[in-house]
C-alpha cells in the first residue's frame, strides 16, 4: 500500500493506494497518528484507489477518529469504491464517519 500526504490550507489529505491489511496497518497508523500528534485537526482520508480494507485497517481508522475527536478535530472519508463501501456498511462504519463522493466535498465539509 502507498500513502501520499498533501496539505491545502488547514486540511491534510491521506490518499491510500492498494490494500490496507494487517501487513501495512501499522504504517498507516503511524502516519495518521503522527499527523494528529503534530497538531493536524482536519483530515480527509481519500479511498479512491483503495482496493481492499481488512479489519486491521478499520481498527486504525476507528482509533484515529477517536483520537481526533478527543482533540477537537474532524475526519472525513471520500471516494470509496463500491466494494470498500460495502465493507464499511456491513461493519457499521458509515454511521461513524462522514463519507463524501469527492475529495472536494469532503474538504468543503470542514468549512461548515
Amino acid at each position: 500500500m502507498e500513502i501520499t500526504v498533501a496539505k491545502i490550507a488547514d486540511v491534510v489529505t491521506l490518499r491510500l493506494l492498494g490494500k490496507l491489511d494487517a501487513t501495512v496497518a501499522d504504517a498507516f497508523e503511524e502516519e495518521i497518528l503522527g499527523q494528529i500528534d503534530s497538531g493536524e485537526r482536519l483530515i480527509v482520508v481519500d479511498l479512491a484507489r483503495l482496493d481492499y480494507i481488512a479489519s486491521a485497517g478499520l481498527r486504525v481508522l476507528a482509533f484515529a477518529n477517536k483520537r481526533l475527536n478527543g482533540a477537537n478535530g474532524r475526519m472525513a472519508l471520500c471516494s470509496l469504491q463500491e466494494h470498500v463501501r460495502e465493507v464499511f456498511d456491513v461493519v457499521g462504519f458509515l454511521s461513524l464517519f462522514p463519507v463524501y463522493d469527492s475529495h472536494e466535498d469532503a474538504a468543503r465539509s470542514f468549512l461548515t
